[in-house]
């Protein structure tokens, strides 16, 4: 069976886009980005451009990829192509601790900003809620998804518009925000550029790789779009130019709106400069935003984890429950299995609720970078077999290949190799490395050895 039997084309190019968008502006970005300016001082610019290049040329080898083949599986079937089954079977469980890990961190998030609303309700109940919302809407549609997403990314788009509208206008005009007039002599006046140094600038690479993570959905959404020849390069083009606006854009104007140490990691710093501005409705619409951002999030994670894990499942790579599709055509035996991860993400906040985003987000973003390094690593053997004739190179390519393509897995492999000198909830990732290794390793042995069993039936069955 294919890996998109059964599906329906039920995403139109209106929500496609803005699954695009949505998976560019996260939690990384509306919560993580105040800890980071704490401990990194306004030089955190330059891991968000830098981090940002990288996410450019990812987005360029997943636009040649899909338009190579479309398909749900995405980079799990681009790696089994270009690569190996071994390569699928580990890109595809990476990608899945990825977003288990990152609803873990949305959900922490959700529960810190309705703390500014019900600072007594209990975080891990928010939690909870938060957790059987989504997991509703995705078992309902495909359909249903789609259009929460288009609106979840809508207000996502509206909020960070408005604060770069209102940040530049403050910078150009003095503005005191919080006492402190707003402007360029911000980035250098509290500390210098590097006020923290340039060692936490590098630390920082971490957490900001995982604020971009998501940017890759916009590939799995390609077995379920109509048009994808048409629609998918135009969607890959808008993350790239929205991630230079909206990331790299919104932490300069963070920068400079108030200095550096007004920031930290309890609170969006986009709700700390509208409160700031003494504008108390605004720092609460902005709350509302940076909640359904985070809803969006995990949505999109349920999405995303529920279509790998079928596509594995169909492979014998995965529990066969995962490859159980619902008569709306939802993957649900797939979206079910990560739920319960994020349920028990649930019981770990309920333990270490200061820790738990710290912690996810770390463990996370080895997931992302495992993913990026398939899609651009793919895309570098595409390029190959098309010199040799094999296949046919699509005309949207990655610019630069296949310089870029090493440039850009160097900088993955620095990114974890400065794990290891992080701070011990960053550092827990590096640790989890050498596990999630042999939990791999162990895994295709057994998967190997189940193939080998069934081989000798298949060749005494009857024709």
């Amino acid at each position: 069976m294919k890996t998109d039997e059964g599906y329906r084309p039920a995403l139109g190019n209106r929500q496609v886009q803005m699954i695009a968008i949505g998976g560019a502006i996260g939690v990384g970005l509306f919560l993580g980005s105040g800890g980071r300016l704490q401990a990194s001082g306004p030089a955190l610019v330059l891991s968000y451009a830098v981090a940002g290049l990288a996410a450019f040329f990812v987005m360029r080898a997943l636009g040649e990829l899909v338009l190579h083949r479309p398909t749900s599986g995405s980079f799990v079937d681009y790696a089994a192509e270009f690569i190996g089954p071994w390569a699928a079977f580990a890109s595809g469980w990476m990608y899945w601790v990825n977003w288990a890990f990152t609803g873990i961190a949305e959900l922490t998030a959700i529960s810190i900003y309705v703390q500014m609303w019900a600072p007594d309700f209990p975080r891990w109940l928010t939690a909870l809620v938060a957790l059987g919302f989504v997991l509703i809407v995705n078992l309902l549609s495909v359909r249903l998804f789609g259009e929460l997403e288009f609106w979840f990314a809508l207000l996502k788009v509206l909020a960070i518009c408005a604060f770069l509208v209102v940040g530049l206008a403050v910078v150009l005009l003095g503005t005191k925000v919080g006492g402190t007039p707003a402007g360029v002599g911000n980035l250098t006046s509290h500390g210098g550029f590097f006020s923290m140094g340039f060692p936490p600038v590098l630390m920082s690479l971490q957490s900001v790789v995982f604020a971009y993570s998501a940017i890759e959905l916009v590939g799995i959404a390609a077995g379920e779009t109509r048009n994808p020849e048409k629609v998918m390069p135009k969607a890959i083009n808008s993350v790239i130019w929205r991630i230079g606006i909206f990331y790299v854009g919104s932490v300069l104007l963070l920068c400079m709106a108030l200095p550096w140490t007004s920031y930290g990691p309890g609170q969006s710093p986009f709700v700390t400069v509208f409160s700031a501005l003494g504008v108390p409705w605004a720092a609460d619409a902005m709350n509302l935003v940076v909640i359904t951002a985070a809803l969006s999030s995990c949505n999109s994670g349920l999405y995303s984890t529920g279509r790998i894990l079928r596509a594995m499942a169909v492979k014998g790579e995965a529990p066969a429950v995962a490859g159980r599709l619902s008569s709306r055509h939802v993957p649900f035996g797939g979206i079910l299995i990560t739920a319960g991860v994020l349920l028990a993400g649930v019981v770990l906040y309920y333990f270490v609720p200061e820790r738990a985003f710290n912690i996810a987000t770390a463990v996370a973003s080895l997931g992302v970078i495992t993913t990026w390094a398939t899609l651009v690593y793919c895309q570098l053997r595409l390029r190959r077999a098309a010199q040799r004739g094999l296949v046919e190179r699509p005309s949207f390519r990655m610019p630069g290949s296949p310089y870029t393509n090493w440039l850009t897995l160097a900088f993955l492999a620095l990114v974890v190799v400065l794990m290891a000198f992080a701070d011990p909830d960053q550092r827990i990732a590096f640790f989890c490395v050498p596990v999630l290794v042999a939990a791999i390793a162990l895994g295709w042995r057994v998967v190997g050895s189940r193939r080998r069993a069934r081989a000798p039936l298949a060749d005494h069955t009857p024709g």
